[in-house]
């Protein structure tokens, strides 16, 4: 009885499956990219340093497959590892269009050189991160990004309340700091206590400079009670010469 009944059973998954391959066989053609291609394709982006173009590229593969076919979760993977894109949104409206939303990455500051950090704090790379010009240079161990960003911003605010500008700042292997100004002036600051030891320096900045118009070239604050100057060399006056009279 189990063996007949075996038998009956394999023949009705043999007579099955010959009547499901013309269906599949229909399914496949009704639903293929012929017949139901992608029309459009809309990009919601305020693009600034990615193309419309690269992102077209990216999932130029997945549109050919039509509307029915396509992968909505490869094509966000394959936008998303796209040298500016932070976040990436795939959608399907019906019939024929399919909508890309991305988020772009939004540099806040250079990292050691060749690599940049968002505006989360987070680090990424792109190829031309070296090229961007009006960021911070900022550098130390990777464990440290955290402590190096806080404390830029600390010393960002305090110093452009005296009318200095940060260019960078830099943390040693060896936990000193180093802050560099607009104009090529430099900050020392050390290990040991970096935000009393910059205070103390602002706090007396403006009679320090009293009198010298170019300022200092650099300020090393690791004294325990003040900091030594280097000042900047005076800009000569500019030289007149008057043509002899007629």
């Amino acid at each position: 009885m189990n063996s007949r009944l075996a038998l009956h059973l394999a023949a009705w998954t043999i007579a099955l499956a010959v009547l499901a391959l013309p269906l599949v066989g229909l399914l496949e053609g009704w639903f293929a990219a012929s017949r139901w291609p992608v029309r459009t394709l809309h990009v919601e982006a305020p693009l600034k340093h990615l193309g419309a173009a690269q992102i077209r590229a990216a999932v130029q593969a997945q549109l050919a497959q039509g509307f029915f076919a396509l992968d909505i979760d490869r094509m966000q993977r394959a936008v998303a590892a796209l040298p500016w894109v932070a976040q990436a949104e795939v959608r399907k409206q019906w019939p024929d269009t399919v909508t890309i939303r991305v988020t772009e990455q939004q540099p806040f500051a250079h990292w050691d050189g060749d690599q940049l950090i968002n505006r989360h704090g987070q680090l990424y790379t792109v190829p031309e991160a070296a090229e961007l010009q009006g960021l911070p240079q900022l550098s130390g161990p990777a464990p440290r990004l955290d402590d190096v960003v806080r404390f830029y911003l600390q010393a960002r605010t305090a110093l452009a309340a005296k009318g200095l500008q940060v260019e960078g700042l830099h943390l040693s292997d060896r936990g000193a700091w180093r802050i560099d100004l607009a104009g090529g002036a430099e900050l020392m600051v050390g290990r040991d206590a970096p935000r009393r030891r910059l205070q103390r320096f602002l706090d007396t900045y403006p009679k320090l400079v009293r009198g010298h118009a170019a300022g200092f070239a650099y300020a090393d604050l690791r004294y325990p009670n003040g900091y030594a100057v280097r000042w900047a060399p005076a800009t000569p006056a500019p030289t007149v010469q008057e043509s002899p009279s007629a």
